[in-house]
C-alpha cells in the first residue's frame, strides 16, 4: 500500500489584472477583475514507504505548489493528498509532527543561537523522548561530525555546517517522511558528496521516505530510486533515472589520442566533432554503432595511446526536455 497518495491534484490561483493608466487603476480598484491560473493540473502519483523520490521541473512548473499542498501549508482546489492516512491539510497538525523539512536556502535554526541549544528546543516542541534524542544526536554527531561545531552560534557557521545541522534538525524527531528543497545547493563538491551519503545511509537505517525538489541532477542520480518530472502543471514522467537516460540517452562520445597526429578520420554514423591533431572526439549513436566497433577501426589504421567512451550526463538530457528538443515518447515507460 502507497504511502503517499497523491489523486487529480489540482491547484487554481486567482492573479489580479490589472489595467493601464489612471483611469484603469481606479476601475480595478473599485470593480476588480481576475484571471484564474492553473498551477498544478490533476496530478497523480503514489510513493511507498521508505522510496526515495527526486521531484523536478523547469522554474514554474509548479514543484514548490505541489510540496506546500503535501507539506499542508496551501489546501488543493480540488484532488487529493493522504500521506499515511492522513490529509495534509485537514490534519496538519498532526502531519506536521510527521515530516521533517530541510531548505537550501533557509535555515530553521535560531540564528544567534549555539546549534545545541536549537537542537534541546526541538527535542521540547517535538516532544522526542529522551533516550531516542540521545541515540539520534550520537548517531548524528558520529556521521555528521556536528561535535566541531554544535556550540557555537549559527550564524558563525559555515554553509556546509548549517547545511549538516539543519539536515540533523528536520530528523531529530524521527520523521516518517522529510522534503529536502535544494539540500547541497551552494556547497563544495566534497560537501555535497557527503550529504549524500548521510541521506542514504539515513533512508537505508530508518527507512525514511523522502521526496526530494531540487535543480542539481546529481544529488537525484545519487540518492533516489525514482524520478518524477512535472512540466507546466502536468506530470509527464515517472520512472528511474536509468530508464530515461537509457531512452533519451543513445548518444555516446569517443575520445581518442592517437600516436601521431593523422588526417581526416572518416567512420560511416561517426561524426568528428573536434579535431585537436593527435587528439580527436567522435559522437555516434548505440544503437547504430557500438564503441568497440569504432575503436577496432581505429586501431586497424592508427596506433592509438589513449581513448575514453563517455556516456550521456542526465543533466543535459533533462535540460533538453525542459527546452523542448527531446519529446518524450508516450509509448514508453514511466512517460506520462
Amino acid at each position: 500500500m502507497a504511502f503517499i497518495e497523491v489523486k487529480e491534484l489540482v491547484k487554481e490561483y486567482e492573479i489580479s489584472v490589472r489595467k493601464k493608466g489612471l483611469l484603469g487603476s481606479i476601475s480595478s480598484l473599485l470593480m476588480p477583475e481576475y484571471v484564474k491560473k492553473r498551477a498544478v493540473d490533476s496530478i497523480d502519483f503514489s510513493i511507498a514507504q521508505g522510496e526515495t523520490v527526486g521531484f523536478i521541473g523547469p522554474n514554474g512548473a509548479g514543484k514548490s505548489t505541489t510540496v506546500k499542498m503535501l507539506t499542508g501549508i496551501l489546501v488543493p482546489t480540488s484532488g487529493s493528498i493522504s500521506i499515511g492516512g492522513l490529509s495534509p491539510h485537514k490534519d496538519r497538525k498532526l502531519n506536521a509532527q510527521r515530516i521533517g523539512v530541510v531548505f537550501g536556502q533557509r535555515t530553521q535554526l535560531w540564528w544567534d543561537l549555539p546549534v545545541a541549544d536549537t537542537f534541546d528546543l526541538l527535542r521540547y516542541v517535538y516532544r522526542i523522548p529522551e533516550q531516542r534524542y540521545k541515540r539520534n544526536m550520537e548517531l548524528f554527531s558520529e556521521l555528521l561530525g556536528l561535535q566541531e561545531f554544535i556550540r557555537q552560534p549559527v550564524r558563525q557557521l559555515s554553509l556546509g555546517q548549517k547545511m549538516r545541522a539543519d539536515i540533523a534538525a528536520a530528523m531529530l524527531h524521527d520523521p516518517e517522511i522529510i522534503f529536502f528543497d535544494e539540500p547541497t545547493i551552494g556547497l563544495d563538491v566534497v560537501a555535497k558528496e557527503n550529504i549524500r551519503a548521510f541521506i542514504r545511509q539515513m533512508n537505508k537505517e530508518k527507512g525514511t521516505t523522502m521526496l526530494f525538489t531540487t535543480h542539481d541532477m546529481v544529488d537525484i542520480e545519487k540518492t533516489c530510486e525514482r524520478m518524477i518530472i512535472i512540466d507546466k502543471g502536468h506530470k509527464i514522467y515517472d520512472g528511474t533515472v536509468e530508464e530515461i537516460k537509457d531512452q533519451y540517452g543513445k548518444d555516446r562520445t569517443l575520445a581518442v589520442e592517437f600516436a601521431e597526429p593523422v588526417g581526416h578520420v572518416f567512420i560511416p554514423g561517426v561524426e568528428l566533432i573536434e579535431d585537436k591533431g593527435t587528439k580527436k572526439r567522435f559522437r555516434f549513436s548505440r544503437d547504430e554503432i557500438q564503441a568497440s566497433a569504432i575503436l577496432q577501426i581505429l586501431m586497424q589504421k592508427y596506433p592509438l595511446l589513449d581513448f575514453t567512451v563517455q556516456e550521456p550526463d542526465i543533466d543535459g538530457i533533462i535540460r533538453e526536455i525542459y527546452q523542448g528538443g527531446i519529446s518524450l515518447d508516450e509509448s514508453l515507460p514511466g512517460v506520462c
